[in-house]
């Protein structure tokens, strides 16, 4: 049984693709693994005879041969980045030559990508939104214009861009992730400044929410209490500071926002289990 980390994509073919309804849109198969990042909707797609909705940042992950079809209007056409790749080594890749058959024809593919056992592969699922998750969303534009614009090094670049990609994703998948909209500005603000002391009151005013709600919202999203959340971002940028600057501890405590060393070198000390000096003079001893 092979783990996800031991793919190695190969991307035989990028392109920005217009669908309109046409009659090569119908019940077909594909000689590779697809994928299609819908940047409108609505629409459908059919996968193995199951019908699913199109909306825009709407991700549909194809196997080979796996039928599939677009039910898409000629009144309302929807545009997709298309990533055509093999993920297992193949020599030469199939992705270069990808091959199609439509209904009614008989689905005989002559040669297909490899597809190897391989249960955190079979678990991404056919049709994800990616609404939720900009940095995904925005890395797979990346990627399509990346095959379009580059002149050197294009399959070094996008095998290793893709498989990262697809780590992420999963990633994203088999972990909690914040998707509601008001915890994740908040906390591109908190990330972006933790020194920055703000009452709760700001954050939750922040987010537009009542108090209550806010508290409850955060914790369901993060796993944390706000103050807590908070709190581990300081302490981060305290390992950083210690870390990668000569500050002084007692200046890293008051950059930090601490009356004093005290306070700071007691929460640090019971988050990270040794004292400011100790983690920055002796690495072995950083828990």
């Amino acid at each position: 049984m092979k783990k996800l980390n031991e793919i190695a994509p190969y991307v035989g073919d990028s392109m920005y693709y217009l669908y309109d309804g046409s009659s090569n849109e119908k019940l077909r198969v594909c000689s590779v693994y697809a994928f299609h990042l819908f940047t409108d909707g609505p629409g459908e797609m059919e996968i193995n005879g199951k019908r699913y909705p199109i909306d825009n940042r709407t991700l549909i992950f194809l196997r080979p041969a796996e039928p599939h079809a677009f039910h898409i209007s000629s009144g309302h056409p929807l545009s997709s980045h298309n990533l055509y790749c093999d993920l297992w080594e193949q020599q030469p890749p199939v992705s270069l030559n990808r091959t199609f058959i439509y209904a009614p024809e008989p689905f005989e593919l002559g040669t297909v990508a490899a597809s190897l056992d391989c249960d955190e592969l079979d678990s991404l699922p056919s049709v994800f939104s990616l609404q939720p998750y900009p940095e995904l969303y925005d890395s797979f534009v990346m990627l399509a214009k990346l095959y379009n614009d580059s002149l050197f090094y294009r399959a070094e670049m996008m095998n290793s861009l893709l498989y990262a990609w697809i780590l992420q994703w999963y990633n994203t998948i088999h972990s909690h992730q914040p998707t509601d909209y008001r915890i994740v500005r908040l906390l591109a603000h908190l990330n972006a400044q933790p020194e920055q002391r703000e009452s709760v009151e700001t954050w939750w005013r922040f987010c537009g929410l009542k108090r209550t709600y806010f508290h409850a919202l955060f914790l369901r999203e993060t796993g944390f209490t706000p103050k807590a959340y908070h709190h581990k971002l300081v302490m981060r940028r305290a390992s950083n500071l210690l870390l990668e600057s000569e500050m002084s501890v007692t200046a890293i405590a008051e950059r930090l926002g601490y009356a004093s060393i005290h306070p700071f070198t007691r929460h640090f000390s019971a988050f990270y289990g040794v004292s400011p000096k100790q983690y920055r003079l002796h690495p072995q001893s950083r828990g």
